[in-house]
C-alpha cells in the first residue's frame, strides 16, 4: 500500500486567499532536495516531512494516519531555536509562551500534557508548576520528532488520553558520513533583537561498532522587545542543554545504546513567568529567579537487523523535571522546591507475520513521583505507579487495505500527599482503518477509548489540598475521520476530530477533583513540491468546552487552550546551479470571539512573516549560512497559544518583534 500523504500540509481555500499577499512574499527560492540526508547536514535540506515519514517503521500503519513529522529543514533550522521554531510549520502544534521555560504545547488544542511523552523511549513526567513549562526540549538534540494527535497506539505508552509524542536525539552515525571515523558540527548564531548569542558544538567518533557522542549548547543575551518597542524584563536568553551518548552495535545487529541529557535555564524571569502582567489583586515583586533542570537517562538494547517472530527492544530510563522559585512576596516560603521524576521501561517483541504485517506485544512500567518543599518547612509528594501490557497489530489485508488494532490494560496505584490510597485499572482499546479507494484517493478513521488514571497534580498546588475524596481515574474518547489524496507531486489532506476526556484531574478550593473536557474541530493540508522547491502549508481549527461549557483560557488550565482557527506555511526554493536557498514562513490566527461570558474580551488576530537566505559554500566543505528576519512586518502580538490573551487583567506574554538573526554552521 502506498506512503500516507503527508498530513496537515496547507489548505487550498487560505492559500487562494493569501495568494499576492502573504503568501506571495513568503515563496521565495530555496534548496535542493535530497533523498535521505542526514540530520547532522549543515547545508540545504528538504522541507517535505514525507521522508521522516519513510524513516519511521510503521509510518505506513493505519495508526499513523493522523501523524505529523517535523521534516529535516524544520530540524535544522530550530537547532538555535526554541520548540515553537520545531512546531511553527504544523498549524495543528501551537506552542505559546514566548521563551523556553515558560512554552506550553498544545495538540490539536489540547495540552500536551494529556498525552504520551517519550524521548529516546523514556516517558516523560509532565505535570509541574502551572506557570513553566513542563515540556521544554532542545530542538538541536532531537534528529526525529513525531506527534500522534488524538488516537494513539497501545504500544504508544501508558495515559495517552489525547496522543502521543515522540521524540528521538541524534547519533553518532547523524553527524558523520559513512566510513568517517571522527568529526562533527559547529554552529554560532545571533540575533539582533535580545542580542541572543548562541553557540554549540557536536563531537562524534565510531569505530569497529562502538559509537560516542557528545554535544553543548549554550543561549545568552538581552531582554527583547515586542512589535510594540516595549523591552518586556525577564526575557533574556539563559540556557544551558547537554547530551552524551555512548553505543555498541556488533557486526550481527545487536545494539546497546546509553544517553544522558540536561537542559537547564536559570534566570530572573516575570513573577508569572507564562505572563508579562497581571492587574489588580495583591501587589507582587515584578521579577524572580526560575531555576529550572529537565534531565533524561536512556538504557536501550535492540537488534537492528532482526527479523521474523523474534524482534525484542528493551528500554529502561529516568527522567526528572525540577524547577526553584524564589518567593520574595512570601519571606516565610523563601524558595519554593518542585520536582517530577519518572522511572521507567518496556520490554517488548515485535512478531514480523511477513514483509508487511506485525504484532508487537509487551510490558510496560513506571514509577512517578511529585515533590514539593519550601522553608515554613512544608514537604509534600504525590507517588504513582503503573503496570502496562499491551499488544498492537498492524497489518494490510489487501494492497489497498491498511488495519491497525491495538489493547492495552494498566494497574495503577496512587498515593496522595496526606497518605490517601487507590488501586485503580482498566483497558485502552484503539482501532484505525486506511482504505485506497482510488489510486490516488484514500479514505481513514480512527476510535479510541484510553483508561488515563490519575495524574499527578500540579505540585506548587500541593499545599491547597483537603480532600481527595472523589477522586476518579480519567478516561478518554477519541475519533477521527480523513482523506489523503496525491496527484504527482501535490498532497491534500483533511480530517475532522474529536477528543473527549471524562474525570480530568484539577483542584477546586482545596480538593482535588474531576472536570471533563473536549476539544473539538478539523485539519486541512497540503504540500506540494518542485524542482528544487517545497510548499508546505496547514490549517487547525480547535474549540475546546470544560464541563460541558465553552471553556476560556483559565478553564482550561493543564487541559486545553481556546484556539480557533490557526494557519502555518512554509516554503523553500533553491534555483538551479545555485549556492543559495531561499524561503520564507507565515505564522496566523483567525480572531477568535467565541468565548463564554466569563471571558473579559475576544482573542485578537495575527499574521507574522518570516524570510531567510542560506548559502551552503561550494569551495568550504560543510559551511552553510543563513541569514533571517524574523516578524518583517514587526507585530505586536502574542501567540495563540499563550495563556491569558482572553482577560483584561492579564497582559499576555509578548513574542518578540522585529529581528535580524544570523546563523553559522560547519560540519567536519
Amino acid at each position: 500500500m502506498a506512503a500516507h500523504p503527508v498530513r496537515r500540509s496547507g489548505t487550498a481555500t487560505l492559500l487562494a486567499l493569501l495568494s499576492g499577499t502573504a503568501l506571495s512574499l513568503s515563496v521565495l527560492p530555496a534548496a535542493a532536495q535530497q533523498t535521505e540526508p542526514a540530520p547532522g547536514f549543515s547545508g540545504s535540506l528538504v522541507l517535505d516531512p514525507i521522508i521522516m515519514r519513510a524513516r519511521d517503521i510503521d509510518g505506513n500503519a493505519a495508526d499513523r494516519g493522523t501523524s505529523e513529522y517535523v521534516a529535516d529543514a524544520e530540524l535544522e533550522r530550530a537547532r538555535m531555536g526554541d520548540l515553537r521554531d520545531l512546531f511553527s510549520g504544523i498549524a495543528s502544534v501551537s506552542v505559546g509562551g514566548a521563551i523556553p521555560v515558560a512554552q506550553k504545547i498544545f495538540v490539536n488544542g489540547v495540552d500536551m500534557l494529556n498525552t504520551a511523552v517519550t524521548v529516546d523511549g523514556v516517558s516523560q513526567n509532565n505535570r509541574i508548576f502551572h506557570h513553566v513549562s513542563a515540556n521544554a526540549f532542545d530542538p538541536g538534540l532531537m534528529k526525529f520528532v513525531r506527534v500522534d494527535a488524538g488516537v494513539a497506539a497501545a504500544d504508544a505508552g501508558p495515559n495517552a488520553l489525547a496522543g502521543a509524542v515522540v521524540m528521538e536525539t541524534v547519533d553518532a552515525a547523524d553527524i558523520l558520513d559513512a566510513g568517517q571515523r571522527f568529526g562533527g558540527n559547529l554552529r554560532l548564531s545571533y540575533d539582533s533583537n535580545g542580542k541572543t548569542f548562541g553557540r554549540s558544538g557536536t563531537l562524534a567518533m565510531q569505530q569497529d561498532g562502538f559509537e560516542a557522542l557528545a554535544y553543548l549548547k549554550s543561549a545568552t543575551g538581552d531582554d527583547y522587545k515586542t512589535g510594540a518597542g516595549r523591552t518586556i524584563a525577564g526575557t533574556a536568553a539563559d540556557l544551558q542543554a547537554a547530551l552524551l551518548k555512548l553505543a555498541f552495535e556488533a557486526d550481527t545487529g545487536h545494539r546497546f545504546e546509553l544517553s544522558a541529557q540536561r537542559m537547564r535555564d536559570d534566570a530572573l524571569r516575570r513573577s508569572r513567568a507564562n505572563i508579562e502582567d497581571t492587574f489588580g489583586g495583591r501587589p507582587y515583586t515584578e521579577l524572580r529567579r526560575y531555576d529550572t533542570t529537565r534531565t533524561t537517562y536512556a538504557l536501550s538494547y535492540e537488534n537492528t537487523q532482526a527479523e521474523g517472530l523474534w524482534d525484542p527492544r528493551i528500554v529502561l530510563g529516568f527522567s526528572d523535571v525540577a524547577v526553584k522559585v524564589d518567593q520574595p512576596d512570601f519571606p516565610t516560603v523563601g524558595r519554593s522546591d518542585g520536582s517530577s521524576d519518572s522511572r521507567n521501561g518496556r520490554i517488548e517483541n515485535r512478531f514480523h507475520l511477513n514483509d508487511t504485517d506485525t504484532i508487537t506485544a509487551g510490558v510496560d512500567f513506571y514509577s512517578r513521583s511529585s515533590h514539593y518543599m519550601d522553608a515554613q518547612p512544608m514537604d509534600l509528594t504525590e507517588k504513582s505507579r503503573n503496570l502496562g501490557l499491551y499488544a498492537q497489530a498492524r497489518l494490510e489485508p489487501t494492497e489497498r487495505l491498511s488495519v491497525s488494532t491495538g489493547l492495552r490494560f494498566d494497574r495503577q496505584k496512587f498515593t496522595g500527599v496526606d497518605g490517601w490510597r487507590d488501586t485503580v485499572s482498566g483497558l485502552s482499546g484503539n482501532a484505525s482503518v486506511a482504505y485506497e479507494v482510488l489510486p490516488d484517493l484514500s479514505l481513514r478513521a480512527g476510535i479510541s477509548s484510553v483508561f488515563g488514571g490519575i495524574a499527578l497534580e500540579d505540585n506548587f498546588l500541593f499545599d491547597t489540598f483537603t480532600s481527595y475524596d472523589g477522586l476518579k481515574p480519567a478516561r478518554s474518547r477519541n475519533y477521527t475521520v480523513g482523506f489523503d489524496y496525491e496527484l504527482g507531486e501535490l498532497r491534500l489532506d483533511g480530517e475532522v476530530f474529536l477528543t473527549a476526556v471524562d474525570n480530568a484531574r484539577g483542584v477546586l478550593r482545596g480538593e482535588a477533583v474531576n472536570f471533563d473536557f473536549e476539544s473539538r474541530g478539523y485539519n486541512l493540508g497540503l504540500g506540494y513540491g518542485w524542482e528544487g522547491g517545497f510548499l508546505r502549508a496547514s490549517y487547525a481549527y480547535s474549540k475546546i468546552e470544560v464541563n460541558g461549557a465553552r471553556a476560556t483560557s483559565y478553564d482550561a488550565v493543564d487541559l486545553g487552550a481556546p484556539l480557533g482557527g490557526v494557519l502555518a506555511i512554509e516554503a523553500q526554493h533553491s534555483p538551479a546551479g545555485s549556492d543559495f536557498t531561499y524561503g520564507g514562513s507565515v505564522q496566523a490566527a483567525q480572531a477568535y470571539d467565541d468565548m463564554p461570558g466569563i471571558a473579559e474580551r475576544g482573542i485578537p488576530g495575527y499574521a507574522v512573516l518570516n524570510l531567510f537566505v542560506e548559502y551552503a559554500s561550494p569551495t568550504v566543505r560543510g559551511l552553510t549560512i543563513r541569514a533571517a528576519a524574523n516578524n518583517v512586518l514587526d507585530k505586536d502580538y502574542a501567540d495563540r497559544a499563550t495563556y491569558g490573551a482572553d482577560f483584561n487583567s492579564v497582559a499576555p506574554l509578548k513574542e518578540p518583534g522585529r529581528s535580524l538573526s544570523l546563523v553559522a554552521s560547519m560540519r567536519f
